[in-house]
């Protein structure tokens, strides 16, 4: 296996000295990809009605938001051929809707050898400086379908590679038959805890939240007996051995695992953390920044950090002042939001991602994903930003916590701190939570006024899985949703009054 691990890396390396040949010129190679994106905007009817003739008019073309290009690409009942592109629709991919209304994405051949191309380059840098894989067996993110039956997402990693790579792949998956067609949450869990424990092999854990394995781990944990029972004849003495301990060993459990690849920035960084206390001596290797749009960024070892798909994608940054500026031009520290032109019909798109850069790598500047831009909560006026939010949560110091969302409640205005585990009472969480918060002045307005009720707390870990399902069953993919350390929008009643009922 090793041999062919080795091979593999050889079939990759092709494509990975190019992209790393790109990153010793970004301007040169951002130029070709600028002409490459215009010559397929020229030839549609976006195009055409813009009065795009040649890269000359690039700053003629709007920058735009989704809900500008909606008509263009939804049509009639999401169609095979678009105004925004020459080339077919292959698919419609559904984002995960955690910042606002769901979007239909329209798939190309040519964004999703975009993301091939990304995935390739990831592998190759893995194969050549990370873990020394020797079985290379692989568990890619399976969702159960919880979602409405005219749902098109996708249900795992791999469907967003070509057939050819898919193929390659194939036979190192750990991937039970039928999985992502199962409608019941419980057995999806079970089904994939029994599958992951017979993988004693298993080298690769690629997930999107970490909270979606933080789930099944607990599962796992809550399920030892039965599990046991039914995996008696199919695993050694030794694995059920470390199954019947109190506190299961995961590292001695799957001794071969190597990589755990997820989020681990933003939002997701006190889930990674967790993640990482339970793997020590795993790498557990951030994502970088991948949205349903588009690859932006990919992890690589060699770097240190996170580049951009510079020969796929291309880059304009915002600054705070309103000053747009291209990958070449960005300065180490400073912060900037992306508008970014890909080769699915999407240009001069405001996707909403902020990030910093952390560092340059060759002659391109490395981008540390940061958060949503503007992801504000507002009541009655208090209008609490997400970066303020973190920073007052990490002043706070909650001991024992890997998970924490402020969610705002509208009847009878106010906000609840949902977190999975915390070592202090509600009560005192909660008074440090009003402390942190009226550091902001609309904030500490709105509650002198009486215009904001004082903030509660509500800790169970069953916190996670519960707001996963809920937004699972309307419409998201459960391996995909992104856990807000701050909601934009109330919270569903309902949920609401399950979460205390379960903290209670």
């Amino acid at each position: 296996m090793q041999l062919f691990i080795q091979l593999f890396g050889q079939l990759l390396a092709a494509s990975a000295g190019r992209f790393h040949q790109a990153l010793n010129a970004p301007e040169s190679m951002q130029i070709s990809v600028q002409k490459e994106i215009c010559d397929r905007l020229i030839k549609s009817e976006y195009g055409k009605a813009l009065g795009i003739r040649s890269v000359a008019d690039w700053q003629r073309v709007p920058i735009v938001d989704y809900d500008a290009l909606e008509p263009w690409i939804l049509g009639h009942n999401k169609p095979q051929q678009i105004p925004l592109t020459p080339e077919p629709i292959l698919f419609y991919e559904k984002t995960s809707g955690s910042s606002g209304v769901a979007k239909w994405i329209p798939y190309t051949q040519s964004l999703r050898r975009s993301f091939n191309q990304m995935f390739c380059v990831w592998a190759h840098d893995l194969i050549a400086h990370g873990p020394k894989f020797s079985t290379g067996k692989l568990y890619a993110c399976i969702s159960p379908q919880l979602n409405p039956p005219d749902s098109q997402s996708l249900q795992d990693d791999l469907d967003y590679l070509d057939v050819w790579l898919r193929w390659v792949l194939r036979p190192w998956l750990v991937m039970p038959n039928g999985l992502n067609r199962l409608h019941d949450p419980q057995l999806f869990k079970h089904q994939l805890a029994l599958a992951l424990l017979q993988a004693e092999s298993l080298e690769i854990i690629c997930i999107w939240s970490p909270s979606f394995l933080q789930v099944h781990l607990k599962h796992i944990q809550e399920n030892q007996e039965l599990l046991q029972a039914e995996l008696h004849n199919r695993i050694s003495r030794d694995r059920l051995q470390l199954l019947s301990e109190s506190s299961i060993p995961w590292t001695q459990l799957w001794s071969n695992l190597k990589l755990i690849s997820c989020w681990d920035s933003a939002n997701a960084a006190d889930q990674a953390k967790g993640l990482r206390s339970q793997f020590p001596g795993v790498l557990l290797q951030g994502k970088g920044l991948l949205a349903t749009e588009a690859p932006m960024t990919i992890p690589l070892i060699v770097a240190g950090g996170y580049v951009p798909v510079l020969d796929e994608v291309f880059f304009e940054f915002e600054d705070d002042t309103g000053s747009v500026y291209e990958l070449h031009e960005l300065s180490i520290g400073k912060e900037y939001t992306i508008i970014l032109s890909q080769k699915g019909g999407l240009y001069r798109y405001r996707i909403g991602d902020r990030v910093r850069v952390t560092h340059w790598y060759r002659q391109t500047p490395c981008l540390e994903f940061l958060g949503r831009h503007q992801a504000i909560s507002d009541l009655v006026g208090e209008k609490l930003h997400e970066s303020f939010v973190g920073d007052a949560l990490n002043s706070m110091n909650l001991q024992g916590t890997h998970f924490k969302s402020l969610v705002p409640v509208a009847n009878l205005p106010h906000y609840v701190l949902l977190l999975d585990s915390a070592k202090e009472t509600p009560e005192i969480i909660a008074q440090q939570l009003d402390r942190a918060l009226s550091q902001s002045h609309h904030y500490y307005r709105a509650r002198s006024l009486g215009q904001l009720a004082p903030p509660q707390v509500l800790i169970s870990h069953q916190i996670p899985e519960l707001l996963a399902l809920h937004r699972a069953c309307t419409g998201n993919i459960w391996g995909g949703i992104k856990h807000q350390i701050l909601a934009t929008s109330p919270i569903n009643t309902e949920l609401l009054q399950q979460l205390k009922l379960d903290n209670s």
